[in-house]
């Protein structure tokens, strides 16, 4: 089974945060916090899929790292499972997730499917907190960061501090997948602190429908390599899991 773990001031927000609900349409159920905004979905007849477009951009960053049995890899957000679904099933590496609210752990485990995965620990705690952890460092070959609230505009977590210490427990090479959202003012100064704390290596993926835009950023030589080898990693990723991954590589060599 996955290992959780709590803070005291996890369960101090658990009773402050929003609680989450859920909503079911066509096969497809839906996490939500007391509003219309979507905090995740899955699909049920097929757990592992990724359904919303904007969750598929944020496994982007295996265009860059190939992640082996030996790695780490940090969810920071569970929403209703879906990152952490999809990377228990499509790689062998350790899966760390973070989530505030373990109300939404509670939800996920009894309409989301949370997977029991040896490879799996969940911590209940602030991603502020957890990333600021120095035992942390430079443990994570990607970090995927999807952290938002019921108001779903802006992240929770968009201080300076906050993404230097996204960079130090990276790995080098590692990525970091942030999903932003294009259509509310923090958008800008998101973008432009990951770009600080990352020394403006960071791509974003073309915003699509709901607004969202995943941004990119890079540690180490994971941004190096020829057009011909990114596209060629792009083909294999879209054969295996089935991700529009070769029209990802091409928008994002048009930035390059």
């Amino acid at each position: 089974m996955a290992r959780l773990r709590h803070t005291a001031a996890a369960r101090q927000a658990a009773i402050d945060a929003d609680l989450p609900t859920l909503s079911e349409q066509d096969g497809v159920r839906y996490l939500h916090f007391n509003s219309e905004w979507v905090q995740g979905a899955m699909r049920v007849s097929k757990p592992s899929e990724l359904v919303l477009a904007y969750t598929q951009q944020m496994m982007a960053w295996l265009l860059f790292v190939q992640p082996g049995g030996r790695d780490h890899l940090g969810v920071m957000g569970l929403g209703a499972g879906s990152l952490l679904r999809f990377t228990l099933r499509h790689t062998r590496s350790q899966v760390e997730t973070v989530e505030r609210n373990p109300g939404v752990t509670a939800m996920c485990q009894a309409f989301f499917r949370l997977p029991g995965s040896e490879r799996s620990v969940l911590d209940h705690a602030d991603a502020r907190d957890w990333a600021a952890e120095p035992q942390r460092a430079g443990r994570y070959r990607a970090l995927m960061v999807d952290l938002y609230d019921s108001q779903a505009q802006g992240p929770v977590c968009d201080e300076a501090s906050f993404y230097r210490d996204c960079y130090r427990i990276l790995d080098e090479p590692g990525v970091m997948a942030v999903n932003l959202f294009g259509h509310h003012d923090s958008f800008e100064r998101n973008l432009q602190r990951i770009r600080d704390a990352f020394n403006g290596r960071v791509l974003c993926l073309p915003e699509i429908d709901e607004g969202n835009t995943v941004a990119l950023a890079f540690k180490g030589h994971a941004l190096e390599g020829s057009a011909g080898a990114l596209l060629d990693r792009a083909a294999l990723l879209e054969s295996r899991t089935g991700l529009p991954a070769q029209r990802w590589a091409r928008s994002l060599l048009a930035l390059m």
